[in-house]
């Protein structure tokens, strides 16, 4: 056998002769068959020969070799063994014909053949291995993506759609108007560069979700008449509010209107957009302005009202309950500030430090229950649920006294 280094490969691959590659590939044992099949630089004679072997082992390391010549490629297409149409699958970004000049729109020709029925494959997950490996690919043949663009399931249709730059306006425009489904609707509003018309075609559909999706798709084209129809109807849609704050191409018309119903997070953002005029910007900081006067006097209100109760000896958990079932954050915080004899500050700094057990410390240190506490955890500290400190036996606290004191202490006594 001749010894040497294959092109490409580690020092251990070694180059087989013809003969001796002919040799093994009637070798019984399919383990042998096997590795000369996943082997690069054979003799593309012998990898013809073993894709018709009578094991799918070898087969499928025919499909996966990358050296596999183009007509053995068109005949593992049609292969019984699904495993074997799947690795050929996966492979056909690098389905490039690479023989001589005079063969070339031959080889071609095998390529699409086998794209062609690798698009039509019965098993699914076949096509989807194909949509998955062609979505981005410049140079596919146009008649396979746009079967794969129609294909009957969505994970096959969905990469294409969203992905493959060989789908015109007019082949998205078709899709769309053929009534396709919201998962290929969704897919096509996160496109890259969409235009203004099939923008208009994704808006006219009136999904919600599909909406919000083409809004937070910044290179999306959309046209100043048609965010500005959108914010006309985003007060009740909430998922649409903060792309449309983050949107490039508002109308100061829009921005305006958008000051009048986002929340204060978001109005913040849009106070932080460039480009606004002196009046719109005006605008904009009265709103933050009254907004803010509104929360202090809220918030005094709610202090006021936490006093009088503690005073009459009326202030208890049920209260704490109620104001956290009706998002009244601020009652809550002077309650729990009032009665673990705290101010709102140390109880914000805990709440806000998104710590079980600091949280569960508060709601100890105020005489709450670890129902409250565990309550607390997830409404006000944002505690992820596998993260929540539960109530040991059900009901009692899950920490010592001494332990509940000192992360107690150590929270209060933090520089704010």
């Amino acid at each position: 056998m001749t010894q040497g280094v294959a092109r490409g490969q580690d020092t251990d691959d070694n180059v087989i002769s013809y003969e001796d590659a002919k040799q093994l590939a009637r070798d019984p044992n399919v383990v042998v068959r096997a590795d000369l099949a996943r082997r690069p630089n054979i003799r593309r004679e012998v990898l013809y020969f073993l894709a018709e072997d009578q094991s799918p082992e070898v087969r499928r390391e025919i499909a996966a070799n990358s050296d596999t010549p183009a007509q053995a490629d068109l005949l593992l297409a049609s292969d019984d063994d699904e495993g074997v149409r799947q690795g050929l699958a996966a492979k056909v970004s690098q389905l490039r014909p690479d023989f001589d000049p005079q063969t070339r729109d031959k080889a071609q020709l095998y390529v699409v053949k086998t794209l062609e029925a690798l698009a039509r494959d019965q098993a699914v997950r076949v096509r989807e291995i194909l949509a998955d490996t062609l979505k981005s690919v410049a140079n596919a043949p146009v008649a396979v993506i746009q079967t794969l663009a129609r294909d009957e399931e969505d994970v096959v249709a969905c990469p294409i759609l969203e992905f493959s730059p060989l789908l015109c306006d007019a082949d998205l425009m078709a899709i769309i108007e053929e009534g396709c489904t919201s998962g290929r609707l969704l897919a096509i509003s996160q496109r890259e560069e969409l235009s203004p018309d099939i923008c208009d075609a994704i808006v006219d559909r009136d999904e919600r979700d599909i909406v919000a999706a083409l809004l937070s798709n910044n290179s999306a084209q959309i046209r100043e008449d048609t965010l500005d129809q959108l914010v006309d109807r985003a007060p009740q849609e909430i998922n649409w509010h903060k792309p449309l704050v983050d949107r490039p191409g508002l109308s100061l018309k829009s921005v305006r209107e958008l000051a009048s119903f986002v929340t204060d997070t978001l109005l913040t953002r849009l106070e932080l957009r460039g480009m606004l005029d002196e009046e719109t910007a005006q605008i904009v900081e009265a709103e933050v302005h009254r907004r803010a006067q509104e929360v202090e006097k809220r918030d005094q209100n709610a202090a006021e009202t936490v006093e009088r109760l503690h005073k009459s000896g009326e202030l208890g958990e049920d209260d704490i309950h109620e104001a956290l079932v009706a998002g009244e954050r601020g009652f809550v915080r002077h309650a729990l500030a009032l009665l673990a004899g705290s101010d709102t500050q140390t109880v914000i700094r805990i709440l806000e430090s998104r710590s079980a057990k600091g949280i569960t410390s508060l709601a100890w240190k105020a005489g709450m229950t670890m129902r409250m506490a565990i309550q607390l955890q997830r409404q006000l500290g944002g505690i992820p649920p596998g993260n929540i400190l539960n109530a040991r036996e059900g009901l009692d606290y899950p920490l010592t006294d001494e332990e509940l004191q000192w992360q107690w202490e150590f929270f209060a006594s933090a520089a704010p």
